[in-house]
């Protein structure tokens, strides 16, 4: 083999779109750079992010950091060295907190949280509870009753009980 014999692989060296060099080249008139207009100038581009007028996207995001979680969920804290202020045996729910003045409102959603201890046997029933409290109401021979989850539904679109019918093989 000689340096004489070297050559590139086939594809390797591609030859330079020559613009502006008459019709028959297919890119003369107008060399790929369509008819008229701001594009069609030297030096004729809108800056990046341009959306002809229009208020462009960086514009429409807020301005702040952070974002607004769509599926948060805020509770009312309860601790547990606050559930000794019921008598023994009793059921706790939310209309109980609410006159024994633990929570301020009826509508919002009840977690109670492990801090402290518990004394008595309670019947504890609300929407969310810690690890480490459910252990120390249990300890103390209470129990817990968290309401079961509605499933989640898209809007409009109802959703049947039934099972479909399977049809059978003839």
């Amino acid at each position: 083999m000689d340096l004489l014999n070297l050559k590139s692989n086939k594809g390797a060296r591609k030859n330079k779109k020559r613009i502006g060099r008459g019709n028959a080249s297919g890119h003369g008139t107008y060399s790929t750079r369509g008819m008229n207009g701001q594009t069609a100038r030297s030096g004729g581009r809108v800056r990046p992010g341009f959306e002809g007028g229009q208020t462009t996207f960086v514009q429409r995001m807020p301005k702040l950091k952070g974002f607004t979680n769509p599926t948060y969920i805020k509770y009312q804290v309860v601790n547990v060295k606050d559930l000794n202020n019921f008598d023994d045996g009793a059921i706790v729910d939310k209309e109980s907190m609410l006159k024994a003045g633990l929570i301020d409102k009826k509508r919002m959603k009840v977690k109670v949280l492990g801090d402290g201890e518990l004394t008595k046997k309670l019947t504890v029933k609300v929407d969310a509870i810690t690890k480490s409290a459910k252990e120390k109401i249990e300890k103390a021979n209470g129990s817990v009753e968290i309401p079961t989850l509605k499933p989640l539904t898209k809007r409009g679109v109802k959703t049947s009980t039934k099972k479909p019918a399977v049809k059978k093989a003839a």
